[in-house]
């Protein structure tokens, strides 16, 4: 018992996230590079790729295993978080790189596994024939079965911390940090500073959407300005009706909404349609009813 504890501290652990991390990153790679790759195939014929896409992958992924696993003991992601993968099939404390044939079974469970599922699919996906149904259907249990125990497999990770892929519990290796870790001393004020900043700025983006701004600024305008009552001119000019409360213009097809000033029927209906309980901003009065304002002028006024 003491001796498998010496055996467990004399390896850095990693930490749950971090193998998450490392996988995450490893998907971003592969799409990144796939982009990339068929970026250089805009100028040619549409579907030029379609008939050998897993085929091109599985290359694109062996080159990658090669400069990566191959080479390194570690992937792309496992690289960028200073972690890599060790032999955990070895009795020795120390650290142990991956044997030729831990190596090359990775290449057959991660390329191989997925070129040979994209490949049978399309093969067996027009076939209708008996024999190729019966192949089609143990293909599709067999590949249920893996990811059920990939499930359980994650679910075990998640409780013990180690073999975050089903291929690395079946091939025996282990992801450990390449170099100890050293604690890192973050002052909890500048976390709880950053963690209270982020959720207020979350809030007021949650928030801005739901003010009305324009009723705001009316309301504001208001109660600053409080309205005692109409001037002479404001009183001539509703009357004559040739200035829209909202957009100061000759008033179109001008409407009341039951105070004393004109809107362009445009004007107010757009407003109205945006807000309900729209207000004139001139008085403040709400929308009651939206009638169209009878009038009569003279052509000679307009010239006035």
């Amino acid at each position: 018992m003491a001796s498998s504890i010496e055996n467990e501290k004399s390896v850095n652990p990693v930490l749950r996230i971090s193998q998450l991390d490392a996988l995450e990153l490893n998907k971003a790679l592969e799409q990144l590079v796939w982009s990339q790759f068929t970026s250089c195939f805009h100028g040619f014929k549409p579907g030029v790729l379609a008939h050998f896409e897993p085929e091109v992958k599985a290359f694109l992924c062996l080159i990658l295993w090669k400069f990566t696993i191959y080479s390194k003991n570690a992937t792309v992601g496992q690289a960028i978080l200073n972690i890599q993968y060790k032999n955990n099939l070895s009795q020795t404390e120390k650290y142990q790189p991956l044997s030729k044939h831990q190596k090359l079974w990775y290449l057959i469970f991660t390329v191989g596994g997925r070129w040979l599922e994209e490949r049978c699919y399309d093969l067996f996906s027009n076939r209708q024939q008996q024999s190729f149904c019966k192949i089609k259907s143990y293909i599709s249990f067999g590949s249920g079965l893996l990811k059920l125990c990939g499930l359980l497999n994650f679910l075990i990770f998640l409780r013990k911390g180690t073999f975050a892929t089903l291929t690395e519990r079946i091939l025996g290796i282990r992801s450990v940090f390449c170099k100890p870790q050293s604690v890192r001393q973050v002052g909890f004020e500048y976390m709880n500073r950053e963690l209270l900043w982020h959720g207020f700025a979350e809030f007021l983006i949650y928030l801005l959407p739901l003010i009305n701004v324009q009723k705001l600024k009316l309301k504001i305008s208001s109660w600053c300005l409080p309205i005692a009552g109409l001037s002479n001119s404001e009183n001539t000019l509703a009357a004559h009706c040739r200035e829209c409360s909202l957009c100061g213009e000759w008033p179109t097809m001008p409407h009341t909404i039951g105070c004393p000033h004109v809107f362009c029927y445009y004007c107010i209906k757009s407003n109205f349609l945006f807000d309900m309980y729209f207000t004139c901003p001139k008085c403040g009065s709400e929308v009651h009813s939206l009638q169209p304002l009878k009038y009569k002028i003279e052509m000679t006024e307009l010239h006035v």
